[in-house]
């Protein structure tokens, strides 16, 4: 539960980030006159890209860590797992059919 509430909060932050971006290099520093000139051009830039970058990071490794919680499920008394599966099962326990009764002799 925790591990999905970070991933959410994450990802969120994540869009936010990207969003500032601008994809021809501006980002930060032409939606915000004074970034300029408390961190500079540059600075602002590499602000960015490592936050970027860092929320990336930390996404994938909560993905990884969450994946063997998610992933493994034992099978239900429901369901029974694929129609392949279901289909074998039914085979095996339907009963065989009665042989057909043997042709009358004559006497």
């Amino acid at each position: 539960m925790i591990f999905s509430v970070l991933i959410i909060i994450v990802s969120l932050l994540l869009i936010l980030v990207v969003l500032v971006q601008n994809s021809k290099g501006g980002g930060i520093q032409s939606q915000y006159g004074a970034a300029t000139q408390i961190m500079g051009v540059k600075r602002g830039t590499e602000f960015i890209e490592k936050a970027t970058w860092g929320l990336a990071i930390v996404l994938i490794a909560l993905c990884i860590l969450m994946a063997p919680k998610s992933g493994v499920n034992t099978e239900s008394s429901e369901d029974s797992g694929s129609i392949a599966k279901r289909k074998a099962a039914s085979a095996v326990t339907m009963p065989a059919p009665a042989p057909a009764p043997a042709p009358a002799q004559p006497k």
